[in-house]
């Protein structure tokens, strides 16, 4: 992938995944598909091959993942669900076509039509969120405890108290922060004398 482009940050919810296409949303915002090639590139890496893109289809993919993270945001902290945003996610669901296939592994995997849209691969997407959002999967929907963050991720550990979307981003960031914070207080620590 093209080095101008930030990083996916890849997970293994694929709505919420998704909805990490835009990071940092108040801090500074990190824009991970700035292109209709960009979401190709994205759909491909988590098995949704479409053909091409054009920027109004980018622009329906965006405004998916605003509604996702509007309704699991709510979700998250047991408010009612926007309308708005349920309008739209209804909206893709019903729109894609793709079909769930059984692998040999016994896990569910999605199939695009062999003319594949990106309206199809929406459809996908929007049905993942239906059912997280409606709690039909084991886990339970969370905000980022990153100041700057607060993306909605869904938390499958066992004790259900993850409290970072990626550890190898905002969680070290904000450990790294209160050790450096912690340095400045207690200068003479142990570690820093080393």
């Amino acid at each position: 992938m093209p080095a101008e482009f930030p990083d996916f940050r890849l997970g293994s919810v694929l709505a919420t995944s998704f909805t990490g296409t835009l990071s940092e949303r108040l801090g500074n915002a990190v824009e991970r598909i700035p292109t209709p090639q960009r979401l190709v590139d994205w759909l491909a890496v988590n098995g949704l091959d479409v053909d091409s893109c054009t920027t109004a289809q980018l622009e329906l993919a965006r405004e998916l993942r605003e509604s996702i993270h509007l309704a699991a945001t709510a979700a998250a902290l047991h408010d009612a669900l926007p309308a708005s945003a349920v309008h739209v996610i209804n909206d893709r669901s019903a729109q894609g076509r793709a079909a769930a296939f059984l692998t040999p592994e016994g896990e569910r995997q999605w199939r695009l039509g062999s003319a594949s849209r990106v309206e199809d691969a929406l459809g996908v997407i929007a049905a993942d969120a239906i059912g997280i959002i409606a709690g039909e999967r084991d886990g339970r929907l969370a905000l980022c405890a990153s100041p700057t963050c607060q993306a909605a991720f869904f938390d499958t550990s066992r004790s259900r108290t993850r409290r970072w979307c990626d550890m190898n981003t905002c969680g070290n960031r904000e450990k790294k922060a209160r050790f450096l914070a912690n340095q400045r207080k207690n200068p003479r620590s142990p570690r820093s004398a080393q």
